[in-house]
């Protein structure tokens, strides 16, 4: 019995993250939910079709929106003609043909690939790179051991990192290990029923009998588990857990495990800018792909989905792996967009640990001083990022970790669901009521994945894009507003709703309102935004 609730616990836990609905499981979201209008469609959609309403008669000139992300699949039916193409080197011929310091940036470019093709996959969490990094200075240190203020610092981190990594590889292990264990009993239960996964019904697992003990058990968890699910989206979940958990132990947490001698650069000499290589699709786009999608699939097409912006130009920036991303990277990633055009970037990525907070702080300003707008998505660990910060982040510090300003041409984005009711905040969601800039639809959003495919994901990763999406339109219809304009467009016309939301906080639920958890205190709205810029730009005249 022990084992079967600890299975259970894990099933409705652990595999909540690779699911496209942690919440109302036994409702679906209507199609095209994000882009609705609560009072004409019921469901706490941006109101982005009543804004093209609004938005008639008026020009619009395309905006360059740069996914920085885990790679784009720039063949896809309703991407293709939306990408940015960097003209002059539209026809590969291993040549910088337009001086940038990048060979064959067609679509943008990959900054964890090497020059020979070869492209990084996995790569640890940046908790086991410092791990890795301060073991041998202080794994060894004895109260009688003497260490400068620096030091000392140091030290007190490393020790909150050693206690965050060990809890890591625990629930690594004991996920790695129940999963593959459960995953190879399904595994000897489909093939004595002998039909394919996806054809498997409730109905066979009610009729399948076995004398063994362990076999009994696992009908009993997938019995439980597709009370409201076919066997064919448990097995997938069950699958995706597995790889999920194996990758955690085998590279994530690893400290043997370090892929960025496939880079060829010098990792720490954060001022080297011309690495990598052009492919930005890399070994998997589900993530990059979906993204962008999500911002600016071609819309009316008859094809796929409905992306929010309509005029837009994504270029793909390839720094997110399977892992932790590193912050040379993204400052360059973020360099490289705006050298070359970008207006708005993307950003689903996050981690809960800085390797060099001063090379992304320098890149954000570069990004503000010409006027690109950085959207970045709050993180899914349920958490207050006052409290916890989710890296990168708009707050500026110095070497000891002061807080020395603020970016202005940064939002940082929570997620939502659809149904105005105490679940609308998702439940994996990051908060903060200084950090969290607005929320935005989150849960099960339906865009593009690799090979033509859609498929419906949560998180504040679909989140952020919906965000740029929108900031792509006011970009698009008004040229003339500048970064920080747009922002504060978008802050100040979300729509609050007078609703608490769950939370968790201190180990139990609490009940807020949504200007407890953010600094706009709601949801973003393509209408307001667009009827907001219009009034703005009036008052200017």
């Amino acid at each position: 019995m022990k084992k079967t609730r600890l299975f259970i616990a894990l099933l409705g836990i652990s595999i909540l993250p690779f699911t496209g609905l942690a919440q109302s499981k036994k409702e679906k979201a209507p199609e095209n939910w994000y882009n609705l209008d609560y009072k004409t469609d019921g469901v706490m959609g941006i109101s982005t079709e009543k804004a093209y309403e609004l938005l008639k008669g008026r020009k619009a000139s395309p905006v360059i929106v740069a996914v920085i992300d885990g790679g784009v699949d720039v063949e896809h039916e309703d991407l293709k003609d939306v990408l940015w193409i960097n003209k002059k080197e539209a026809k590969p011929n291993g040549k910088d043909d337009d001086n940038n310091g990048y060979i064959d940036d067609k679509y943008g470019w990959n900054f964890i690939g090497g020059a020979n093709g070869e492209n990084v996959h996995y790569d640890n969490l940046e908790v086991t790179r410092l791990v890795r990094k301060y073991d041998p200075l202080y794994s060894s240190v004895l109260p009688s051991t003497k260490l400068n203020e620096q030091q000392r610092r140091e030290f007190v981190a490393y020790q909150k990192m050693i206690a965050d990594y060990t809890t890591k590889m625990d629930e690594a292990s004991f996920g790695n290990n129940n999963y593959s264990r459960l995953k190879d009993n399904v595994d000897k239960i489909i093939a004595e029923i002998g039909k394919d996964p996806k054809d498997i019904t409730k109905a066979d697992i009610e009729n399948y009998k076995t004398e063994s003990r362990e076999l009994k058990t696992t009908i009993s968890i997938v019995k439980r588990a597709i009370s409201e699910d076919s066997f064919e989206k448990f097995y997938k979940e069950l699958n995706e857990a597995v790889k999920y958990f194996s990758a955690q132990v085998k590279y994530h947490l690893n400290k043997e495990y370090d892929s960025r001698h496939i880079v060829g650069d010098n990792y720490e000499d954060a001022t080297e800018r011309y690495y990598g290589n052009p492919d930005v699709k890399g070994p998997d786009a589900s993530h990059g792909t979906h993204v962008a999608g999500i911002i600016a699939a071609k819309r009316n097409n008859n094809i796929g989905i409905n992306g929010v912006a309509d005029n837009v130009q994504i270029m793909a920036v390839r720094v997110v792996p399977d892992g932790d991303e590193r912050d040379k990277d993204v400052a360059n990633g973020i360099r490289y967009a705006v050298d070359n055009g970008a207006k708005i970037i993307n950003m689903s990525f996050g981690k809960g640990y800085a390797y060099n907070k001063k090379a992304v702080d320098e890149a954000i300003r570069y990004a503000q001083e010409k006027d690109v707008l950085l959207v970045h998505a709050a993180g899914n660990d349920g958490k207050d990022i006052d409290i916890n910060p989710n890296f990168p982040t708009k707050y500026f510090t110095d070497e000891n970790e002061a807080v020395t300003g603020e970016a202005k041409n940064w939002i940082t984005v929570g997620a939502t669901s659809w149904k105005l009711d105490d679940n609308l905040l998702a439940e994996f969601s990051n908060y903060g009521y200084r950090t969290v800039d607005v929320f935005a639809p989150g849960v099960a959003i339906k865009s593009t994945m690799p090979e033509n495919k859609y498929e419906e994901q949560q998180g504040t990763s679909m989140a952020a894009p919906v965000v740029s999406g929108l900031a792509a339109i006011l970009r698009s219809y008004f040229p003339s507003l500048t970064a920080e304009e747009v922002r504060n467009i978008i802050i100040k016309s979300v729509t609050k709703v007078d609703q608490k939301v769950k939370i968790k906080k201190d180990g139990s639920t609490k009940k807020v309102y949504l200007d407890e958890i953010s600094v706009s205190g709601g949801i973003v709205n393509a209408y307001n935004a667009v009827a907001e810029a219009i009034n703005y730009l009036n008052s200017k005249k």
